[in-house]
C-alpha cells in the first residue's frame, strides 16, 4: 500500500502568521489571550493551549483589563478594537492581510453609499463574516447559499462581496442570477474577494483525490473551507472520509486499498496529517507501506 500526503494541503499564509505570532509571544512566558479559536482545528488549539495560550470569547473580553489579546486571522469588527482601547488591552493583530483588505473595501463602499445593499456571500455567524458585517454598522445582508439570493431587493443598488473561503463556482452562480434580475435603474457590482490560496486548492485537491483509492481528509469540524474542499474530494472520489485526527480512522476503510491520499484544509497542520500517516503505518504490515513523499 502506498501513502501520499498532499504537499498542497496545510496552513494558509494567514493561519501560519497567526500561529507564529502566538508562539513568539508565548515564548516570553507571559499570558496571552486569543479571541476565539486561533484556528478551526481542535488538536492545534490544544497544542497551543499547552504552551500557555488562553482562548476567550467576547463576553470574557468585556471583563478583561490590562492584558494582551491576539486577534486571529479571521479579523474582528471595529467594536472589538474600541473595547480593547477602553479596557487597556494590547492587541496583537494577526488578521489575514486578505481579510483586512476586504474589510477596508467594504467600509469604503458603505461610507460612500450607505443606502445601497452591501451583500456578503458567507456563513452567518462565522468570525470573518462578523468582522465584515461590522464594517457596515451591521447593515450588510449575508447570503449563505445560492437559494438565498431571492431575499435581495433587485430595485435597489447591490454591491456583492464574498467571504474569502467560499466556493468560487457558487459565487459566480449568484452573480449570474443578480445580473439577470437587477432592475435597469439599479446598479450592480460584484467583487471577487475569494482568497486564491483557498480557491486554487480546489482543482489541486480534485486531482489528488482522483489518483488514490482512499482519501483521508484531515480537518477540524468547524472549518468552513474544509467542508468545501472535502465535498470536492467526495465528489471526485466517493471513498473519501473526513477525520479530525488519527483516532477517527476506521481500519475497515483500508480493505482492498492500494493507495491512500491524505490531505486537509487551510486550517490543518502538517504534523496532524503526518500523525494520520503514522497511524496507518503502525496499523499495517510495515513491509507493505511506501510513503510516496519520501521517495
Amino acid at each position: 500500500m502506498q501513502i501520499e500526503i498532499d504537499n498542497g494541503s496545510g496552513f494558509c499564509f494567514g493561519v501560519t502568521t497567526a500561529i507564529k505570532k502566538a508562539e513568539e509571544e508565548l515564548a516570553g512566558g507571559k499570558t496571552l489571550y486569543c479571541l476565539g479559536d486561533i484556528v478551526h482545528n481542535g488538536m492545534e488549539c490544544e497544542r497551543l493551549r499547552r504552551m500557555g495560550l488562553v482562548t476567550i470569547n467576547h463576553d470574557d473580553l468585556r471583563r478583561l483589563h490590562n492584558a494582551k489579546v491576539l486577534l486571529r486571522a479571521h479579523g474582528e469588527p471595529p467594536e472589538t478594537y474600541e473595547l480593547a482601547r477602553r479596557n487597556n488591552i494590547e492587541i496583537i493583530d494577526a488578521t489575514c492581510p486578505v481579510v483586512l483588505q476586504l474589510q477596508r473595501r467594504i467600509k469604503r463602499q458603505f461610507d460612500a453609499n450607505p443606502d445601497a445593499q452591501i451583500v456578503i456571500f458567507g456563513k452567518n455567524g462565522h468570525a470573518e463574516v462578523l468582522g465584515l458585517v461590522g464594517q457596515t454598522e451591521s447593515k450588510a445582508i449575508v447570503i449563505e447559499a445560492f437559494d438565498d439570493v431571492v431575499k435581495l431587493d433587485f430595485n435597489r443598488d447591490i454591491y456583492l462581496y464574498s467571504q474569502t473561503t467560499k466556493s468560487l463556482d457558487e459565487f459566480h452562480r449568484i452573480i449570474d442570477y443578480i445580473q439577470g434580475h437587477i432592475s435597469p435603474s439599479a446598479t450592480f457590482r460584484s467583487f471577487d474577494t475569494i482568497c486564491r490560496q483557498v480557491a486554487n486548492r480546489m482543482p489541486n485537491v480534485s486531482a489528488f483525490a482522483a489518483r488514490h483509492d482512499l482519501i483521508l481528509f484531515v480537518c477540524g469540524h468547524k472549518s468552513s473551507n474544509g467542508k468545501v474542499l472535502f465535498n470536492e474530494c467526495l465528489r471526485v472520489n466517493p471513498n473519501s472520509h473526513l477525520v479530525e485526527g488519527p483516532g477517527e480512522i476506521d481500519p475497515r476503510w483500508l480493505q482492498g486499498v492500494d493507495t491512500v491520499g491524505i490531505c486537509g484544509a487551510t486550517s490543518t497542520p502538517k504534523w496532524l496529517m503526518e500523525q494520520c500517516r503514522d497511524a496507518l503505518v503502525k496499523g499495517c504490515d510495515m513491509k507493505t507501506i511506501t510513503n510516496i513523499n519520501d521517495q
